[in-house]
């Protein structure tokens, strides 16, 4: 993990040896990237043998941990739901693969399924518009056809093992440091959250420091709620004088370039931008980020992680599910040469991985398999037991949120269709900005007139209550 501690500082409109660098290298990277082209296949290996004979598709919902869901449940209970698909090829041998249906960079559709059937499934696994879980699949069915591993279709492997980081949304201090404390006894040496203006970062960043050491590293996401480099600062460099915090994500808009240039040159902490915003040429050619957060299709991350290694820039795979994606990172951590930032797979919220042996990890990595397809198998007694109809839409039950400070002043915030309900209330600049001693829980619904009327009140934006 870095921290850019022997960075030389210096004023914002001079270059430095290392932007001419990747200036340079811009051209001849992205070039190669567009001209990417998937590892072909031995000529053995005719249509009819790989020939899609089915797609089935079955939904289940996987139950969070106690502390997970203690806060996923006010923003993300949809992240429950997954959908497994298995493709049956005509050889015989089946592919299973995974979409976590209401966050995803694709979702498999039934006319996704219908366009498959009867295709040669080489042919189009690397067709990142079927959907996450349709082309995790076909690579696995493909990759257990040859008897190989699937990072063996992807690319040279560079790297034996990859590293791995344990995920929670933003938590009370308390669960920050259960959580902390949980992942280092599994192996785990990075921790990556979210940071809100409705939970005290001091108070979290203490209760964490008590029960884990300096080399266990916490990244922290703002998914841009510190709004501009003026307020960001002093908040950065505040958190940044704790050893543990490694990178700080997206702190402010991304498309804000003067000002994600300011931040780079003010901390020493490391900053990460999800890649493609702004244009990797112009976040790598203006140094608005120390590395990227690349997500996506096959296809897409083979080229993202070409372009970032063309700039030398370090990123972090992001492929959220349970462990079937999980392992299937695992795959284009081996062959991507500069996925050197912990992976977040979030596959940690869930009581079962689905798979019939959880992914270890040992001094912070994880090894990248070498058996056939995924690597991994998956648990079908649990996914029985998980399965329910797939839901009409996205769900979205009823909840209502509470933030204290204390000054005793209170704010209640309620979902209202959109996914996003308080991070645009944080964004847009509707509530108060990171003040001392904030809280937030979950208000239980005791089906009282007075919950009732604060969650419509709450519903049509931020309900603020002075003491």
């Amino acid at each position: 993990m870095i921290r850019r501690t022997d960075r030389p500082r210096r004023s914002l409109g001079q270059p430095t040896r290392r932007q001419f660098v990747r200036t340079a290298a811009i051209g001849a990277g992205l070039a190669a990237t567009q001209a990417f082209q998937p590892p072909r296949l031995p000529a053995k290996d005719s249509a009819r043998h790989f020939t899609i004979a089915d797609i089935e598709r079955v939904t289940v919902r996987v139950p969070y941990r106690e502390t997970p869901a203690r806060n996923m449940d006010r923003e993300l209970p949809h992240w429950r739901y997954s959908e497994i698909v298995t493709v049956t090829l005509k050889n015989g041998v089946r592919g299973f693969g995974e979409t976590l249906l209401y966050y995803t960079w694709g979702a498999t559709r039934d006319d996704d399924v219908q366009r498959a059937r009867g295709q040669n499934a080489a042919s189009i696994m690397w067709d990142d518009t079927l959907g996450a879980g349709l082309q995790m699949a076909l690579f696995d069915a493909v990759a257990r056809s040859l008897d190989a591993p699937i990072h063996a279709l992807l690319g040279t492997q560079v790297h034996q093992r990859t590293p791995l980081s344990w995920w929670n949304i933003d938590t009370s201090a308390a669960d920050m440091a259960a959580e902390c404390t949980l992942a280092k006894s599994l192996g785990y040496h990075a921790y990556k959250t979210k940071g809100r203006p409705w939970f005290d970062l001091d108070e979290q960043m203490t209760a964490a420091s008590r029960v884990v050491p300096d080399w266990f590293k916490i990244d922290m996401d703002f998914n841009d709620t510190l709004l501009n480099a003026e307020q960001a600062l002093p908040i950065l460099r505040r958190l940044g004088e704790n050893p543990r915090v490694a990178i700080f994500e997206t702190p402010i808009p991304q498309s804000d370039i003067r000002g994600n240039q300011r931040i780079c040159h003010a901390t020493d902490v490391a900053v990460a931008m999800h890649y493609g915003d702004p244009s990797p040429e112009v976040a790598i050619k203006e140094s608005v980020c120390d590395g990227f957060v690349v997500g996506g299709g096959a296809s897409r991350l083979m080229k993202s992680g070409h372009t970032a290694a063309s700039a030398d820039l370090p990123f972090w795979l992001q492929l959220v599910g349970t462990g079937i994606t999980a392992a299937w990172s695992l795959h284009f951590g081996g062959v991507l040469s500069h996925a050197t930032w912990p992976a977040v797979n979030c596959h940690q919220l869930y009581t079962h991985t689905l798979l019939t042996k959880p992914i270890e990890l040992n001094q912070g990595v994880a090894e990248v398999p070498t058996t056939p397809g995924l690597g991994y198998e998956i648990d079908w007694d649990v996914v029985k037991r998980f399965t329910v109809p797939k839901p009409a839409r996205r769900p979205d039950p009823p909840r209502l949120i509470e933030t204290t400070w204390t000054d005793g002043s209170k704010m209640y915030l309620a979902n209202n269709g959109r996914v996003n309900f308080m991070l645009d209330a944080a964004r847009f600049g509707k509530m108060p900005f990171y003040q001392p001693g904030a809280d937030t829980r979950l208000v239980p619904n005791d089906n009282s007139a007075r919950w009732r009327d604060l969650y419509q009140q709450a519903r049509r934006g931020p309900v603020l209550l002075l003491d």
